[in-house]
């Protein structure tokens, strides 16, 4: 059980230029280094849905999240994989916070 309440960002994209998003998603991971309380973050697939990616993003909580959300860095840290926004959703995004883990 987790003692943090650790917050999880899916970012939702869409493209056929698979090596484009996989190098888009090596810049911003760069750009991200080191930032506070990120933990870390994934490129996945779908399978079956060629084209389709999602991005999460593992942060130690939701002030941290937050803080750099709403900081001077966030639009540019994550510039390279914006033009990839699966635009076909309502909203390319979903936060979620983690209620328990093992």
């Amino acid at each position: 059980m987790t003692t943090t309440p650790a917050v999880e960002v899916v970012l939702y994209h869409l493209s056929d230029r698979h090596e484009d998003v996989l190098a888009a998603y090596h810049e911003a991971s760069r750009r991200m280094a080191g930032t506070v309380g990120l933990l870390g973050n994934q490129l996945m697939s779908e399978l079956g849905r060629p084209g389709s990616y999602v991005v999460v993003s593992h942060w130690e909580s939701w002030e941290s999240f937050e803080k750099w959300e709403g900081g001077a860095e966030h639009k540019d840290q994550t510039a390279p994989l914006r033009e990839f926004r699966d635009t076909e959703r309502t909203r390319p995004f979903e936060i979620y916070k983690v209620l328990a883990s093992y």
